[in-house]
């Protein structure tokens, strides 16, 4: 199995944590330490190693922090985890709504009379310290360069991840690594800069034309780059993990040991580009006025995924669907009260083994019933695994790491006779995934212009749901991928070639959740026939086949163009997917997407 059922959240660990790291304020003159889940490359996902939040707090989600002061420690959690963090940190923490309430608004409260608050500078990125030493100005609260206090603390700390790395194959990047460089190093040249530092794993694997394993379900190692001008690369990669692969890299890359790298940061001329939302504040300090914000030169080339990479994904997603169908169509010659989370889990994880192409899972499979449901980022454990019974929703959130293609999906589903209000919550967040799906808009827009689209049916009805509602998806990386978003906080311009998510859901507490999940790619829109075009626009061309319950859909609050768009959907699940599968999960199929 690639994903592991063990209960990773110790919430009792959490204090006398606590008190071992409060021991080691008083030495240093501080006043509290902050906690990030980052790691030194500022990626959303870490290795063991990096684990610092989870280990001291017991709060496994992917985003938050700690600010643990001397008599209150805050754990700062998004809407997605407000559920969740409840039950994984003990009393002695505070859950802090955040981003409602800041980092500083929450110390100046804390700390009314000044104080002195540590960060290990190579776990924050340079904006977010510029951020808050700005909202804390005249405050007297003073964020303060120091060493990790948690790694001093934790006695068995993992070592850092040591996995080999492995080339990307032309026929899946659709670019050369020599192409891109150049490309990326004229770019740079172009606007004055002299380098360019990348931090972020996804961007080197990408620019590079190489993969790795340094993170669970990620396929990226752990390194650092920097893009000269002139075309060259230093990377700074242990030489232990790249073995034969180094001699496939571009001669344009010089590899050096990752101990190097800021010595080589610091040693630059010129103006040299970096990604302040990304880039570690140890590296900011090593560039001084030097540093220019311009952001990683990879991320929005990387963004836009050429025809191959397109053509990977959506041939990923055929094969991904097959899985899930035949996962499907198992679980529904269940009996309610039979089949318990894990089973769910382990069944989905053995249907996607059976393509040789799996790599692995894009995270841990999210399969939540009933009340599980409503935690948006459940992850199944011996001691939550909870049986689907009649008049359950499953929330069945997962994804394959293939060769070709990242996949991401999500359905809801009906176990037994579910109540009408469930069904009516349901047919108004399938509202808001049809009508994001036939959504034609005008070049220039970005997520935060949009995504309220997909909102609107739950809004009608005076609900709503605390996360985006798309994220952008790497091509055989990592499944949450920048800049772009559907979401009201992204400014970043959709562009063809952009593969996001589209998953609006609904989640009422101790009850039940509901998310419908498709991915789909930016593409140009075609003339409307008759019509006379006055702008440019954009459309979504949907790359995920799976039916969507039919069980579950008041179809009186469908209008006739939303029922023509599922019909017409479901027919080209049909077409897709029917001819791989097996003849009984057929006859299911069959009758899984009759016409509404």
């Amino acid at each position: 199995m690639f994903q592991s059922f063990e209960v990773t959240a110790r919430p009792e660990q959490g204090p006398p944590r606590l008190t071992a790291l409060r021991q080691e304020l008083e030495p240093e003159g501080l006043d509290g330490f902050l906690v990030p889940r980052a790691d030194a490359h500022q990626g959303e996902y870490v290795a063991p190693r990096d684990e610092r939040l989870a280990w001291l707090t017991g709060f496994t989600g992917s985003a938050g922090f700690c600010a643990a002061l001397r008599d209150v420690a805050g754990v700062f959690i998004d809407g997605r985890y407000r559920t969740q963090v409840k039950a994984q940190v003990a009393d002695d923490y505070t859950p802090v709504p955040w981003p409602d309430m800041s980092l500083s608004s929450w110390l100046k409260q804390q700390l009314p009379n000044g104080g002195s608050v540590g960060f290990d500078p190579w776990l924050h990125a340079a904006g977010q310290i510029k951020a808050a030493q700005k909202d804390l100005e005249g405050s007297g609260i003073e964020l303060v360069r120091c060493a990790n206090l948690v790694d001093r603390i934790w006695q068995d700390q993992p070592a850092p991840p040591m996995n080999p790395v492995k080339v990307h194959p032309i026929e899946f990047a659709g670019e050369t690594a020599e192409s891109k460089i150049t490309r990326l190093a004229d770019g740079l040249r172009d606007s004055g800069r002299s380098a360019a530092v990348i931090t972020l794993p996804d961007s080197i694997m990408w620019l590079l034309n190489i993969r790795g394993s340094d993170i669970a379900y990620n396929p990226v190692a752990h390194g650092f780059a920097i893009l000269h001008a002139d075309g060259r690369v230093d990377l700074f990669m242990a030489a232990a993990k790249l073995g034969e692969v180094g001699e496939h890299l571009s001669p344009q890359v010089s590899v050096h040991q990752p101990d190097g790298f800021l010595d080589a940061v610091a040693a630059l001329e010129g103006k040299v580009q970096v990604d302040p939302g990304t880039v570690p504040q140890i590296v900011a300090d090593a560039l001084g006025d030097r540093m220019v914000d311009g952001g990683d030169p990879c991320a929005l080339p990387k963004a836009r995924k050429n025809p191959a990479e397109i053509a990977g994904s959506a041939e990923a997603h055929l094969r991904d669907a097959v899985a899930v169908v035949e996962t499907l169509f198992w679980l529904d010659q269940q009996t309610p009260g039979q089949i318990s989370e894990t089973q769910v889990v382990t069944r989905l994880e053995e249907a996607r083994r059976r393509d040789n192409a799996l790599q692995d899972i894009s995270f841990d499979t999210i399969a939540g019933t009933g009340p599980n449901g409503a935690i948006m980022h459940y992850r199944v454990t011996e001691k939550t695994d909870s049986t689907l019974q009649d008049g359950h929703l499953l929330v069945l959130d997962s994804g394959g790491q293939y060769l070709d293609g990242t996949t991401d999906i999500t359905r809801t589903i009906a176990i037994g006779e579910v109540g009408e209000t469930e069904k009516a919550c349901f047919t108004r967040v399938l509202k808001g995934m049809i009508a994001m799906s036939m959504l034609r808009w005008p070049i220039g827009l970005a997520g935060r212009d949009i995504e309220c689209v997909a909102r609107a049916p739950l809004w009608q009805a005076g609900q709503d749901f605390n996360h985006g509602v798309g994220h952008g998806v790497g091509a055989y990386l990592s499944v949450h991928e920048g800049p772009q978003r559907l979401s009201r906080v992204s400014h970043v311009p959709f562009e063809p070639g952009m593969i996001l998510s589209n998953e609006p859901g609904y989640y009422r507490e101790g009850a039940f959740g509901i998310r419908i999940e498709n991915l789909i790619v930016v593409e140009e829109a075609p003339s409307l026939p008759d019509g006379d075009a006055e702008r440019a626009m954009l459309q979504w061309r949907t790359l995920t086949y799976v039916p969507i319950d039919r069980r579950l859909i008041l179809v009186d609050l469908l209008t006739a163009q939303e029922r023509d768009w599922l019909n017409s959907y479901h027919r080209d699940v049909a077409e897709k997917i029917r001819p791989r599968l097996g003849e009984d999960a057929q006859l299911w199929l069959d009758a899984a997407i009759a016409p509404v």
